[in-house]
């Protein structure tokens, strides 16, 4: 991270360099790049074999960069009328701009009117913001507590309370994730685990009471892994409540 002032000193920009950022991008524009290649290639291949207008083969080309637009920079194409009739594709590669590219990969720019605070500090605030972000997200998704229409105040502020509680505890179960060395995000967990089922067994007597058990299914040798892993032993047998 990098901190500069605005020349008037009223605003903060931040220039963040990501590693794993950088490594990301890099594979994004070398295949767009290979995509972008193959396809001229056969453009020119199709114009070489049947004589086409240039206009068609101008909205053709313009379809390919449209399709590989994060790449599409690299590439100098031009459509040239061929003699006798029809048109040719030739293109070139403009290396300034895979430099550029190869220099600016992984960097994210930040802008703050703060100006009291340090880069770190300032980073620090940003990435809150988009774990907030994450945890929308989580709502919507893993946990299906979507936004709910309530009338009263003291719903309003139940349906807040869930949704907090069941962040934490999402939170919670990724940081057993992390100690455990499984990463820190329990989706993946979650999906193993879920598939351990558990079965009710109902046993009707003379008296003409049900005795109820519920038995849980052995795990597979994947699943008693995570469980080891997680510190979470697994019961033979769960009560059942009577409703």
């Amino acid at each position: 991270m990098k901190l500069c002032l605005s020349p008037d000193g009223k605003e903060s920009f931040i220039l963040c360099r990501s590693t794993d950022r950088a490594a990301k991008e890099n594979s994004i524009h070398n295949r767009f790049e290979e995509r972008i290649e193959k396809a001229l290639s056969k453009l020119a291949d199709s114009c070489r074999k049947k004589k086409q207008k240039p206009g068609t083969v101008e909205r053709r080309l313009g379809r390919i960069l449209e399709r590989n637009s994060r790449a599409a920079g690299l590439f100098r194409v031009k459509v040239v009328d061929r003699i006798g009739g029809g048109a040719d594709v030739v293109w070139e590669k403009v290396e300034d701009w895979r430099a550029w590219a190869e220099l600016s990969e992984g960097c994210y720019l930040l802008r703050s009117n703060i100006t009291d605070w340090d880069a770190e500090q300032l980073w620090r605030a940003y990435i809150q913001l988009t774990e907030a972000e994450a945890a929308f997200r989580i709502h919507k998704g893993d946990l299906r507590i979507r936004p709910i229409w309530h009338q009263k105040e003291e719903r309003v502020e139940a349906h807040i309370l869930v949704c907090f509680l069941a962040y934490v505890l999402w939170k919670m179960l990724s940081q057993m994730c992390k100690r455990a060395g499984l990463g820190n995000e329990p989706r993946k967990v979650f999906d193993e685990i879920s598939q351990i089922k558990a079965v009710d067994v109902a046993m009707p007597t003379r008296q003409g009471t049900v005795i109820r058990n519920r038995c849980i299914a052995q795990p597979t040798k994947a699943q008693a892994v995570l469980l080891q892993m997680l510190g979470l032993p697994l019961p033979q047998h769960m009560k059942v409540h009577e409703m």
